[in-house]
């Protein structure tokens, strides 16, 4: 059957027969060298999809040592991307940040006061301008969801703005 051992494998009957006569030996090998974890029989798969996808590249003579080659290379490249995750695992996530504590404090006391404010306003102007900016709701939306035109809608939520904007020293929305 294998005559010439510098024919390709591309032909279903020889690529069977390699398929057939290397297949277990290779499985062997991946499981006795590299162990369960790493899948050897999903390994012995992909080397032969990998020596299917290069048949005409590769001769009869040299598949042996192709897919031996191809396979233990997934299994070292399967160990060195463990090896990636866990030290990338063992780095603790940053604790800091770049932002100065004047710059917290400040953002802090913000927020404070746009709190107070948002409570001092009207319930309607508040929750027009909850609902358009927070929610992202459109003013026709928020028209038919309160039972008012858009008219009113965009009243509310421009002077919600206006009075924002009035009391909070850099308040802008975008």
């Amino acid at each position: 059957m294998l005559k010439d051992l510098n024919e390709n494998v591309c032909e279903a009957k020889v690529f069977e027969h390699v398929y057939n006569t290397y297949s277990k030996d290779i499985h062997n090998f991946l499981y006795y060298k590299y162990g369960e974890q790493f899948n050897p029989k999903d390994r012995v798969q992909d080397a032969f999809i990998k020596l299917w996808d290069n048949c005409k590249k590769v001769t009869i003579s040299k598949a042996k040592s192709f897919l031996f080659t191809v396979a233990s290379n997934m299994v070292l490249n399967d160990i060195k991307h463990n090896k990636v995750v866990l030290n990338h695992q063992k780095i603790a996530p940053k604790s800091h940040t770049n932002e100065t504590p004047e710059f917290i404090l400040e953002q802090e006391q913000f927020f404070q006061n746009y709190k107070k404010v948002l409570e001092s306003l009207k319930d309607e102007h508040r929750v027009a301008f909850l609902l358009n900016k927070v929610e992202g709701k459109s003013h026709a939306e928020i028209a038919e969801f309160l039972g008012v035109t858009k008219k009113v809608v965009e009243y509310r939520i421009y002077s919600a703005f206006a009075i924002l904007k009035k009391e909070l020293e850099g308040f802008k929305i975008k």
